[in-house]
C-alpha cells in the first residue's frame, strides 16, 4: 500500500512547498490538496462533514499554484488534487494547467477530480447544482481529447470547441491517473466508466463492500478488475483495518494534516510516518 498526506494548504499553514519536501523526505508517496475558489458568504448548502464550516474552506491555496510550489522543490512525491472542482473550471484552460504542472513535475501528478457539494459556490461559476455530473463528464471528455491529440476538438452540450492546438501534453501518456472522488454507487459507477480509479472519503463509505462493487462494475463495462484502483481519503491510523484494506488490493490511503503551522504539523507528519513502517 501507497501512503500519502492531504491538507487544506491556506495562507496561514506550513507552505506547501515545505510540507511537500518533509513528506518526500518521509518516504511518503504522494501529497494532496483540494480546491475552493471562495465560499458564498449567504451559503446554503450543508457541509457534509457536519457543523459549521471550517475556515479553511474559504483560506484555500489554488491547488495548481500550490502543486508547482511543490514540485519545484522536489523530486519524486506524487502531487494529486483531493479533489478538483472540474465544474468550476474552463476544461481549455484546466487541461493546460494539468499538463503544465505534469510537465514541471516530470510526470507526478494524480488528478483528482469531484461534482462538490456546495450548489452556491458553483452557481458563481455558472454550473447548475443538478447538472453538475454531466458537465464534469464532458468537462473530463473534452480533457483527454486535448491532452491526446495534437489537433483537438469537442462538441457536446456543456463544452463545444472547435480544432485547436494546445501543449505542452502531459508527461504521463496518455495523461495522468483520473482518480473520482465521492461515495455511493453512482461515484464508484463514474470512477469505473473513467479510468477505474476511485478515491472515496474512507470515513463516509463500507469500503470493502464499496471495492467489490467496483470491482464488479468494472468488469461489467469490460475493464480487469485487477487494473481498478482505490485510494482512500482520510484514512486513519488503524494499523489492523490499514492491513485488512492493503490486503484486499487498497492501492492508497491519504491521512489528514489539519490547517495548522509547522510545529504542529510536522511532529504529526512524523506520527504518520513511524506508524506506516509498521504497516508496510
Amino acid at each position: 500500500m501507497k501512503y500519502g498526506c492531504y491538507i487544506f494548504a491556506t495562507d496561514y499553514s506550513i507552505r506547501p512547498d515545505e510540507l511537500a519536501r518533509a513528506l518526500e523526505d518521509r518516504g511518503f508517496e504522494s501529497f494532496w490538496v483540494p480546491e475552493h475558489t471562495h465560499i458564498p458568504a449567504g451559503r446554503q448548502s450543508p457541509w457534509p462533514g457536519g457543523g459549521p464550516l471550517p475556515r479553511d474552506y474559504w483560506h484555500t491555496l489554488d491547488p495548481f499554484v500550490a502543486l508547482g510550489a511543490a514540485a519545484s522543490v522536489t523530486s519524486r512525491i506524487k502531487l494529486g488534487t483531493g479533489i478538483c472542482l472540474v465544474i468550476e473550471r474552463d476544461p481549455i484552460t484546466l487541461a493546460k494547467e494539468v499538463a503544465s504542472l505534469d510537465w514541471i513535475s516530470r510526470g507526478r501528478v494524480l488528478f483528482g477530480v469531484g461534482g462538490g457539494w456546495n450548489a452556491e459556490e458553483m452557481g458563481h461559476h455558472g454550473t447548475d447544482f443538478a447538472a453538475r455530473w454531466k458537465v464534469l463528464r464532458e468537462r473530463v471528455a473534452a480533457m483527454k481529447a486535448i491532452w491526446e491529440r495534437d489537433e483537438a476538438e469537442y462538441h457536446g452540450k456543456y463544452v463545444n470547441f472547435d480544432r485547436l492546438w494546445s501543449y505542452p501534453k502531459p508527461v504521463q501518456k496518455p495523461y495522468p491517473p483520473i482518480l473520482m472522488g465521492g461515495t455511493g454507487p453512482h461515484a464508484r459507477q463514474r470512477a469505473a466508466e473513467f479510468d477505474g480509479h476511485w478515491m472515496p472519503i474512507s470515513s463516509r463509505e463500507p469500503i470493502d463492500e464499496g471495492l467489490a462493487d467496483l470491482r464488479a462494475r468494472a468488469a461489467k463495462l469490460g475493464r480487469d478488475p485487477a487494473a481498478v484502483t482505490v485510494s482512500l481519503f482520510g484514512a486513519k491510523p488503524d494499523e489492523a483495518k490499514l492491513a485488512q484494506w492493503r490486503d484486499q488490493g487498497v492501492e492508497r490511503a491519504i491521512f489528514t494534516l489539519p490547517s495548522e503551522g509547522r510545529d504542529t504539523v510536522l511532529p504529526l507528519v512524523d506520527r504518520y510516518a513511524s506508524f506506516i513502517s509498521k504497516v508496510g
